[in-house]
């Protein structure tokens, strides 16, 4: 996902797999040992299909991967990364983003399940969205303003993470990847087509921009 960032948190403190760290770096650890990998583009059939369950935990390969996923995520300026988006079929997405109220939220999950909320508990908001998948650009997509999800972390513990605003769009984007789906998905014809047309238009100079991000990163 990428997106394009209120209330005044009381506590800004970092929230690393959903809870509060006192120090931080800049750079995600995960993202300083990962290498940046090539992101799949809409129309790629991967992006098109429901991603299969992890099922091992606590491997080197599994860790590997979500060091690579957020380097790759960082290159790419982004909020957060599926698996799929990546070209590897496994339910698993990362992020690392600022919300509305200057709260930086960096984690991962593995096999995320939404939590179905009450309309009285939550509102539907329309904002603008974007996708790494779609480089380029950002259309007005309506999710609701909180979300939960719950999976397990890459050794296996079970895992809740709760998102208001921004991140609770994020959390959805990428539970949405992973069954699939696209923001395209949601909107109209026209507005999909205009959509697709603007992101001819700007792939290049994306894809240019990341690959300077990258080298800046020395990767």
């Amino acid at each position: 996902m990428t997106g394009q960032s209120g209330h005044v948190a009381q506590d800004r403190r970092v929230r690393v797999q959903g809870e509060p760290v006192e120090h931080y770096p800049r750079l995600a650890p995960e993202a300083e040992r990962g290498e940046v990998r090539r992101i799949t583009v809409v129309g790629e059939e991967i992006l098109a299909r429901r991603c299969q369950e992890v099922t091992q935990f606590g491997t080197p390969e599994l860790s590997r991967l979500i060091d690579d996923m957020f380097a790759t995520n960082q290159a790419a300026d982004g909020a957060g990364l599926a698996a799929n988006q990546i070209g590897v079929d496994l339910q698993l997405f990362v992020w690392d983003i600022t919300d509305e109220w200057g709260v930086r939220h960096v984690g991962h999950i593995t096999n995320p399940v939404l939590d179905d909320i009450p309309a009285e508990d939550r509102e539907l908001v329309e904002e603008s969205e974007g996708c790494l998948s779609v480089p380029g650009p950002y259309r007005m997509v309506p999710r609701p303003d909180r979300a939960v999800v719950r999976g397990r972390d890459k050794d296996g513990k079970p895992l809740v993470i709760e998102g208001r605003g921004y991140f609770a769009r994020c959390l959805q984007h990428e539970t949405d990847h992973l069954h699939g789906h696209l923001y395209l998905d949601r909107l109209g014809r026209k507005e999909r087509k205009s959509a697709l047309g603007e992101m001819a238009a700007l792939k290049d100079e994306v894809f240019a921009r990341r690959a300077a991000r990258a080298q800046k990163l020395g990767k």
